[in-house]
């Protein structure tokens, strides 16, 4: 007999199987299997273990199931915790917002192919796409630079976070999430006036220290395979414990192919042509299916290291490193626009590599004294670069290429405090961020590599922001 997880389909170690009018107990081994041969073929199986359901079944049942039983888990009420709305862990009845979960079962159960289809899949957040590589959450009416993207308690957003469109959740590895918090309402008085339509805060996972002084190693792994999109996804992660130090490592692989669209799609999504360039001249392709939105393929990396020491059960230091960069990608929707002669617009429409890093050290305190039971500093710098390239298919600008770079460093200091009183809570902090914008825009003509002038996107510019 197997008796596998309802909801997972994994099997289920150390499930006892007996019978009432016997004394024998047998317990699955780590394949969830059992042998039953040794039990009464007249009498009732009964099915236990901690945390699941106790189930009992007869031997006709058994056999039309083939042999393979699934147990439910015991689902308990407990005071669930969010720390969205404070920055603290607070009891999910005292934040007077309404907040969306998603844990690492949920992911497990969504198989998400970027961080911004994990949200949009509770739906409750609406995700905005231009292109495959794409994802813009809108929340109650509200996205980008009026909803506050935090990872592991860094703010995300940046001095360009404009009022359209952005794809930088995307960034995020969603099987490298230990918890996601979605706050449905203005968090600006904790987070600044970037959170006035909402908060979506990313816990990333997190090395456990064990105390044992022997090393203890742990870890998972993932692949798919999705064939709408030919994607292909490799996930692992590995933690290494040992006394007061624990590390985690993260490393997951993208590789998405072109994107074909249902039959029952619009008809203006088509993909009827697309454009080549060879000897020297701009060509308009037939597209054999124009189901297929040629091309939207992409690929991304994602790496994360954390390194935890624990001196002492009141301190605790932690260094996490956050690395994620795509290969270019196109705009599906620039690219079927058409004149009114029906010929393309856009020769080329695609958005150059992605890349995000964040480096973070965060030093934990715990304390009982009269000013704060609990303190954390958080120091972060981060370099975000991203870049549009864009070329006509006629008129005057057919041979112009034109690019426009953006690199942003941005660096942050967050010193937060917490104090109870009995029933009575108080949170208190200050936050200082420091944008360095450098924005880039150069053209070539395609036919000499002689250079074009074209403004910038953005100034060159600071940014600096302090709250308390």
């Amino acid at each position: 007999m197997y008796i596998k997880d309802q909801n997972s389909g994994l099997p289920i170690e150390s499930v006892q199987v007996s019978q009432a009018n016997s004394q024998m107990l047998f317990m699955t081994n780590n394949h969830g299997e059992v042998d039953i041969s040794l039990l009464d073929h007249s009498d009732d199986i009964l099915i236990s273990k901690n945390g699941y359901n106790a189930t009992s079944i007869s031997w006709n049942s058994l056999e039309q199931l083939d042999y393979i039983i699934k147990l439910t888990q015991i689902s308990i009420d407990v005071d669930e915790i969010t720390i969205t709305a404070s920055r603290w862990d607070q009891k999910r009845d005292d934040v007077p917002l309404k907040v969306t979960t998603i844990t690492p079962n949920d992911v497990t159960m969504m198989q998400p192919q970027t961080a911004a289809d994990m949200l949009g899949k509770t739906g409750e957040v609406f995700i905005q796409k231009s292109q495959q590589g794409g994802g813009s959450p809108m929340i109650r009416g509200f996205a980008t630079n009026r909803l506050l993207y935090s990872v592991d308690g860094i703010r995300m957003n940046t001095a360009i976070f404009r009022g359209g469109n952005i794809q930088n959740v995307i960034s995020l590895d969603p099987y490298a999430i230990e918890k996601v918090e979605v706050m449905f309402g203005p968090g600006s008085t904790t987070y600044g006036s970037d959170a006035i339509g909402g908060v979506m805060r990313f816990q990333t996972l997190d090395p456990k220290i064990e105390g044992d002084k022997n090393t203890s190693i742990s870890g998972k792994a993932l692949t798919k395979f999705s064939s709408a999109n030919s994607e292909s996804t490799q996930h692992f992660d590995i933690q290494i414990a040992k006394g007061k130090w624990a590390s985690l490592s993260s490393l997951t692989n993208f590789r998405f192919g072109d994107m074909k669209m249902g039959r029952k799609g619009p008809e203006e999504y088509l993909r009827k042509f697309y454009v080549e360039r060879f000897d020297s001249t701009d060509h308009i392709i037939e597209n054999p299916n124009p189901l297929v939105q040629k091309p939207s393929g992409y690929t991304q990396l994602n790496m994360m290291q954390k390194v935890k020491f624990m001196p002492s059960e009141n301190w605790g230091i932690t260094y996490g490193f956050h690395y994620s960069e795509t290969s270019e990608y196109s705009r599906y929707d620039r690219l079927i626009e058409t004149t009114t002669t029906g010929i393309p617009r856009s020769a080329v429409w695609m958005y150059g590599p992605q890349i995000w890093m964040l480096n973070q050290l965060t030093i934990d305190h715990k304390a009982d004294n009269v000013f704060f039971e609990n303190v954390s500093l958080k120091l972060s710098q981060q370099s975000f670069e991203e870049s549009r390239i864009d070329r006509n298919f006629s008129g005057g600008q057919r041979f112009r290429l034109r690019t426009n770079l953006e690199k942003v460093d941005a660096y942050a200091l967050n010193f937060d405090v917490q104090k109870s009183w009995g029933d009575h809570h108080i949170f208190y902090g200050v936050e200082y961020v420091f944008d360095k914008v450098n924005s880039e825009g150069s053209a070539k003509d395609i036919r000499n590599n002689s250079p074009i002038s074209v403004p910038d996107r953005y100034p060159a510019s600071d940014w600096r922001s302090f709250g308390a």
